[in-house]
């Protein structure tokens, strides 16, 4: 039987998060993506394509009252979800789906959603030379299910005009991430690139892109650094932890 543990995700906040011990669990990048994101006056409700365990949606329970649905095509991965949402009392805010997000037009109404959020496979399955053996963390970090085009497509169904769509992904990547939101009519908004200290290349990148908006006016925000020069998190990354401590999965 899998084994699944009770982890603190936020650390005076009293959120709690079910994790698989051989599965894959939330890391750096998730909770800096869910800090990056923006709430407007007009923002009824959001969506999160490939929620996993659900560690986004509940940081954002912490920011926002709207509606926050999750859809993942793992099953283990929602049920651990669901379970997590019904331990921190949000099962009123928060929903959680069982469905590929290939197929999420058969769910929800298109263009039913103010924003969209996604923390896609970073690798491409040919870029490493072993797909990891196991499979939930196959699924969640290589484009075995889905690539990032695709996402993109799947989020241009759901979103209204003007809808923000909010991603991290790899440095690495941005010229075909660039391409890949013009081919659909996104259009980047902000920009803010994630190093892991002073001095080293930018590691991941957090991105704003809207549907159907005006082009031009793009935000690059001031660098993110999540240590510092003695090896420790900065203020900032303690921050969006609120006080977190060393136990947290790193990813970088």
């Amino acid at each position: 039987m899998d084994e699944v543990f009770t982890h603190d995700l936020m650390a005076y906040d009293g959120l709690k998060i079910l994790q698989k011990k051989d599965g894959f669990r939330f890391s750096l990048d998730s909770l800096l993506l869910a800090d990056f994101i923006e709430f407007k006056l007009r923002s009824k409700n959001l969506l999160e394509l490939g929620c996993g365990a659900g560690a986004v949606l509940l940081y954002l329970s912490l920011k926002t009252k709207i509606k926050l649905l999750g859809v993942d095509i793992q099953e283990n991965m929602v049920k651990l979800a669901k379970k997590s949402v019904k331990l921190n009392n949000l099962d009123k805010q928060i929903e959680i789906y069982h469905k590929d997000i290939k197929s999420i037009y058969s769910l929800f109404p298109t263009s039913s959603f103010d924003i969209i959020v996604s923390n896609p496979p970073f690798f491409k399955v040919n870029e490493l030379k072993m797909v990891n053996q196991n499979e939930f963390l196959s699924l969640a970090r290589h484009e075995i299910s889905i690539t990032f085009k695709e996402i993109i497509v799947s989020a241009k169904k759901m979103l209204k005009t003007n809808g923000s769509l909010y991603f991290v992904h790899r440095a690495s990547r941005l010229e075909e991430i660039i391409k890949d939101l013009q081919s659909e009519n996104f259009v980047i908004k902000r920009m803010r690139f994630v190093y892991t200290k002073v001095g080293n290349d930018a590691l991941m990148v957090l991105i704003e892109a809207r549907y159907n908006a005006n082009s031009g006016n793009i935000k690059i925000l001031e660098p993110l650094y999540v240590y510092n020069l003695d090896g420790e998190y900065t203020d900032e990354v303690l921050r969006i932890f609120h006080l977190g401590d060393e136990s947290y999965e790193k990813k970088l």
